[in-house]
């Protein structure tokens, strides 16, 4: 298991930096085919995205991959009724973003351009929650190597639609392109659900597998919903960002052209380039969620106890360095990824508390994996709530984006220092 735990989590880091050079490529042309003005609109229409992508799949992953590690149930009854009810619940979803739009565009985000992205994202939907639940298989049954094959393709074939689509789409108008930016979506989760296919055992579906089991969904929900709660609380916080920062900063004085620059700034280049590491810290989540559940649910808490202290351990590992060249010499980063020195102001500030988000991603899924998903989500409701209130204040006080660093940097505070406290209580009860 051990072999495993390392081989797993040393592909998936690999797979996970070769996606992530892939993303700053994609970034890095995104940012130079539409624009600083592209890419702020972009983000104003991101939070809303990250919202639906969060609704779309209700957590639902999360609850496959540890219900298929803990090897208790037949997979195909667990993944093929789960689908067919997401799906379903997709359209729905589709419908509520075709009829809020309109509103949203208008009168809260204030720029009319938005309209045709936001109407976009519904389109992408399924095929971004049938994505999330074969990979979600895939992790059950700690097979990685499709998952970073898979997530590998769908990145290069991102690339290469920004590269030839979205660049054409800019001799017609900057709003289709952006709008293009989110349609090609479909397109690359769709390769990458063909791509996960192949890899699927070539076994017959019988009725009884496609035959709803509603103990087994009520067990799936019991752990999705707490996680889709947790995650839709983190996304329900970024989509109000941009609302409120915008009518409380132009009501006390900010103009609109300010504030979506400097927004688009922190959410386009200060933010990505402080979560760089991230990839290394979700590979070791992604690795550790059926290592914890399948330990776990057969008591054996001194091996979980010493995988999640693993966990974090080498999520510092490779935290603890690139966080020192955030603090000192953030210019050649920036400079680097983005060939520009905007934002600079913000990184060397916010980095010291990026060491401990580069930690929470491990420690969420090993409260996920030891069952205790509503503790997690409490933890990430505590730091919402406190982000917003902050927010609110900060921005009164008149001292502009810094609002939003300061929000952002004690929701970090919160949600860390919470899951350290619960996981510790949670294994000290089992000595």
């Amino acid at each position: 298991m051990k072999n495993k735990f390392i081989k797993s989590t040393i592909i998936l880091i690999i797979g996970g930096f070769i996606t992530k050079i892939l993303g700053m490529i994609i970034k890095i042309v995104l940012t130079r085919t539409i624009g600083t003005e592209g890419i702020s609109e972009y983000m104003l229409v991101l939070p809303t995205f990250n919202l639906f992508i969060t609704l779309c799949n209700l957590g639902v992953p999360i609850a496959i991959t540890k219900l298929v590690s803990e090897k208790k149930k037949n997979s195909k009854k667990i993944i093929i009724p789960t689908t067919i009810l997401i799906l379903i619940y997709d359209l729905l979803l589709i419908f509520i973003i075709l009829f809020i739009s309109k509103y949203l565009a208008n009168n809260l985000l204030h720029r009319e351009s938005t309209y045709y992205p936001l109407i976009a994202i519904g389109t992408t939907l399924p095929f971004i929650a049938i994505s999330s639940i074969v990979k979600g298989y895939f992790y059950g049954k700690e097979k990685v190597f499709p998952i970073t094959l898979s997530n590998i393709i769908e990145q290069l074939t991102r690339l290469i639609l920004t590269i030839t689509v979205v660049a054409h789409m800019m001799k017609y108008s900057l709003t289709l392109a952006v709008t293009t930016v989110v349609l090609i979506n479909i397109i690359s989760e769709g390769i990458s659900i063909v791509v996960l296919l192949i890899f699927l055992p070539k076994e017959k579906i019988k009725k009884e597998d496609i035959h709803k089991d509603n103990k087994l969904l009520k067990e799936i929900f019991s752990i999705s919903i707490p996680n889709t709660m947790s995650r839709l609380i983190g996304s329900i916080t970024y989509f109000l960002e941009p609302i409120i920062l915008t009518n409380i900063l132009k009501k006390i004085g900010y103009t609109s052209d300010y504030i979506t620059i400097e927004y688009g700034i922190i959410n386009g280049y200060v933010y990505p380039l402080l979560l760089l590491p991230s990839f290394f810290t979700l590979a070791i989540s992604s690795t550790i969620l059926p290592i914890v559940s399948n330990s776990y649910s057969n008591r054996n808490y001194n091996y979980t106890k010493r995988k999640i202290k693993e966990a974090i351990f080498f999520s510092l590992l490779i935290g603890i360095p690139v966080t020192l060249i955030f603090i000192f010499i953030p210019h050649i980063p920036l400079k680097l990824v983005y060939n520009t020195n905007l934002g600079l102001k913000y990184i060397s500030i916010t980095a010291p508390f990026f060491l401990l988000h580069y930690i929470q991603a491990p420690l969420t899924s090993s409260l996920n994996g030891m069952g205790y998903s509503k503790t997690a989500m409490k933890g990430t409701l505590y730091g919402g709530i406190i982000k917003i209130l902050s927010l609110i204040i900060f921005s009164l006080l008149k001292i502009g984006l810094w609002s939003l660093i300061i929000s952002s940097i004690l929701n970090i505070l919160v949600v860390t220092i919470h899951h350290i406290y619960y996981v510790k209580k949670y294994l000290k009860n089992k000595e």
